[in-house]
């Protein structure tokens, strides 16, 4: 088991770190980007893979096990190895959040990193080079979008951008069904909640079965940024555990998130 490490000064040594790596592996899959990648289909044939992003995880995991060997390793681009329960901190890897976007040549995709220190995020950068975006936070500093602090939107509004499904709409309470403006729907799940981060949106809703990986880093950036990402019971998630699948999850500014949890409540087992 890892040294346990809860000085500040770490956490902003690893989002240095784990920025550079996730620079290096966007600009790689970039490189892949719109030029017909290979592409390979997992979990029974409904998730794509494509070249650019195990050419993304390897330059990932070189660089960041390198550089600290005793932290774990959790990523949807390597086989699961359970070893990681036994580590303090882990690194969380999705090499591209939003394949399926990347492969259909739309821009919004980024590579997520976060650092998990007994269970919670305590850095995290999630960049989308399609896009020229990065975003990062630390456990104690503000969450940054190209080196410049972003909040959540806390103007009081009558009616609420939140982006969810469209048959989820109906699964809402009645009431607050009225004050809800549907954004469509954003590829990447990270970058769905980066957005709510930096006052774009107000918040989401996120389906049963996302992973570790696709919200790590995107979970601490909002936190940063003023808002939060908990379950239907009103309880922030727990990482790196034997099962890294989540249930229905809400995201939003603070404010507004006790009141869209309320209202979600209908979606337990959707």
């Amino acid at each position: 088991m890892n040294a346990v490490r809860p000085s500040p000064d770490q956490w902003i040594s690893d989002l240095e770190l784990i920025t550079v790596a996730a620079k290096a592996a966007g600009e790689r899959a970039l490189s892949f980007f719109r030029k017909n990648p290979d592409v390979q289909w997992k979990n029974e044939g409904r998730s794509p893979v494509s070249e650019a992003d195990y050419a993304a995880n390897d330059i990932l995991k070189e660089k960041l096990l390198t550089a600290r060997p005793n932290y774990g390793w959790l990523s949807e681009e390597t086989d699961d190895d359970e070893a990681r329960l036994g580590c303090d901190t882990v690194f969380v890897v999705d090499p591209i959040d939003g394949t399926r976007a990347f492969i259909a040549g739309k821009e919004v995709w980024c590579v997520s990193v976060a650092v998990v220190h007994l269970g919670r995020p305590v850095a995290g950068v999630l960049f989308a080079p399609a896009l020229d975006e990065l975003f990062q936070a630390s456990l104690t500093g503000d969450a940054l979008k190209n080196g410049m602090p972003v909040t959540v939107r806390t103007e009081n509004e009558t009616v609420l951008r939140i982006a969810l499904a469209e048959e989820t709409v109906r699964l809402l309470e009645h009431g607050y069904r009225a004050g809800v403006s549907r954004i469509a729907h954003v590829p990447s799940l990270a970058y769905r909640i980066a957005m709510i981060a930096d006052g774009r949106i107000d918040g989401t809703i996120v389906k049963k079965n996302s992973h570790d990986w696709d919200l790590a880093a995107a979970d601490l950036i909002l936190e940063r940024a003023g808002g939060a990402l908990f379950g239907l019971d009103g309880q922030p998630l727990s990482y790196n555990r034997p099962n890294v699948r989540h249930t229905v999850l809400c995201a939003a500014a603070m404010p507004v998130l006790p009141a869209l949890i309320a209202a979600s409540q209908g979606l337990d087992g959707h």
